[in-house]
């Protein structure tokens, strides 16, 4: 048994992992709604199972429905996920799932009250194989007990047709809310911390001035009871280099550490998921190519199920918590917290 899914709100072309990580285990794209005519004729034509409607209502209303898949500009996935939790659908949205903390506790609220699961597509950690590879060696005790992780991730600006909101602080929430929150998920996950303080924090435009709602570089420190982290993301990712970005996590153990190269190896091995592990036996080279994804066959099994093995609704509202907290903290007096 698997379950129906439909979209809602396409803005983002991550909605094609969303939808693809739930296809590949089973699951059946039943329809789609989307304002965005150079969005949706695509996403109609990748997939021609799924029908278009023409008002969103259509979907929420349908109860063969059981999720509804999001990557609306960020600022209006809160709305959608609402919206569809008190139509009796679960809900899977892009990242960020929302861009301030009273869109946080009111979705928080609302999936209390209905009892659905909301879920935030953390995709550097959940569709990276290198990371799935990474948090089952820390598991097994492979490098010891994580005490600090470090988080890099760059992304290009110009690598394709950017839309308008990336550069409206108001719709894309900042870069440490939109980037920024892959990485404090992962802080949490590996060091198995349920909680964790922003210690400090801070945005900036260093590059872009014509882009004057532009945020291009942000980072972080966090301390939870048993780790330290630091995170930097930026739109800095020069042309060439050939990839949206050089993606990184280091993660450092009380017996050894870990090195995750998640995009590329640059002017070293070729292909993605490269993982570089060191402990006192020497240091290792681990090809990630064949590592099974396990987020979505998790997800469709706590829909059916109604559990929370995919990831914890608690950590999934702690990520967002923690990224929020800290875009606020880093914009504190500026001109963008107006």
């Amino acid at each position: 048994m698997s379950i129906r899914i439909a979209a809602i709100g396409l803005t983002h072309s991550h909605i094609y992992g969303q939808v693809d990580c739930l296809l590949r285990e089973g699951a059946t794209l039943v329809g789609f709604w989307s304002d965005e005519e150079d969005v949706a004729t695509p996403f109609g034509e990748k997939y021609p199972q799924a029908r278009r409607v023409a008002d969103r209502r259509e979907l929420l209303d349908d109860p063969s429905i059981h999720m509804i898949l999001t990557s609306a500009i960020p600022a209006e996935r809160a709305e959608i996920a609402i919206a569809s939790m008190r139509a009796g659908k679960d809900v899977m949205t892009d990242k960020p799932g929302m861009t301030s903390l009273d869109q946080l506790a009111e979705i928080r609220r609302v999936q209390q009250e209905t009892g659905r699961i909301f879920s935030v597509c953390y995709s550097e950690h959940f569709e990276t194989r290198s990371t799935v590879r990474a948090g089952e060696l820390v598991k097994s005790g492979a490098i010891g007990r994580v005490v600090n992780t470090i988080g890099m991730g760059p992304h290009a600006l110009n690598n394709s047709k950017r839309a308008p909101y990336f550069f409206d602080r108001r719709q894309y929430g900042g870069i440490l809310c939109d980037i920024g929150s892959h990485q404090v998920e992962q802080f949490l996950f590996f060091t198995g911390s349920e909680d964790a303080q922003i210690v400090s924090a801070s945005v900036a435009n260093r590059g872009n001035p014509q882009h004057r709602g532009l945020q291009d570089v942000g980072d972080l420190h966090i301390q939870s009871a048993g780790a330290t982290g630091y995170v930097r993301v930026d739109w800095f990712t020069p042309a060439g280099l050939g990839i949206w970005g050089d993606g990184r996590l280091t993660l450092v153990g009380t017996e050894g550490y870990i090195e995750l190269r998640k995009y590329i190896d640059i002017a070293g091995r070729p292909g993605k998921d490269h993982l570089f592990l060191v402990d006192a036996r020497g240091t290792h080279y681990i090809d990630c190519a064949d590592q099974q994804l396990l987020y979505g066959k998790a997800l469709i099994s706590d829909v059916l199920n109604r559990t929370e093995t995919a990831m914890p609704q608690a950590r999934c509202y702690k990520a967002m918590e923690l990224a929020l907290t800290a875009q606020q903290m880093a914009e504190r007096g500026t001109e963008w917290a107006q």
